[in-house]
């Protein structure tokens, strides 16, 4: 998702120094200052916030033919099963 480059709002927020300590570790694990992960993680809990109350509206056929497909059997996906089928590199037989 592009974000707008320009910052005309200021946020501030009154924290824990634990919750400080730990937005610190997480944002120096991504390389990244607090500031830039803070933005990034609460933009990404307000996207979730929004998505998770949006109401999805469809027609009865389209309902009906969407439970069908959750309600029925699961199908095999071919690529899926092969490769569920080979052995990982650990597991194969060494050739010394």
């Amino acid at each position: 998702m592009l974000r707008p480059t320009r910052k005309d709002h200021s946020l501030s927020l009154r924290l824990a120094a634990s919750d400080v300590a730990l937005i610190d570790r997480a944002a120096n694990l991504h390389g990244r200052s607090r500031a830039d992960f803070a933005r990034e993680a609460a933009i990404r809990a307000a996207e979730e916030a929004i998505i998770d109350s949006t109401l999805v509206r469809m027609s009865r056929a389209g309902f009906k033919a969407f439970a069908d497909a959750i309600s029925g059997p699961a199908k095999p996906v071919p690529k899926m099963v092969a490769m569920l089928k080979r052995k990982a590199p650990w597991e194969k037989a060494s050739t010394k």
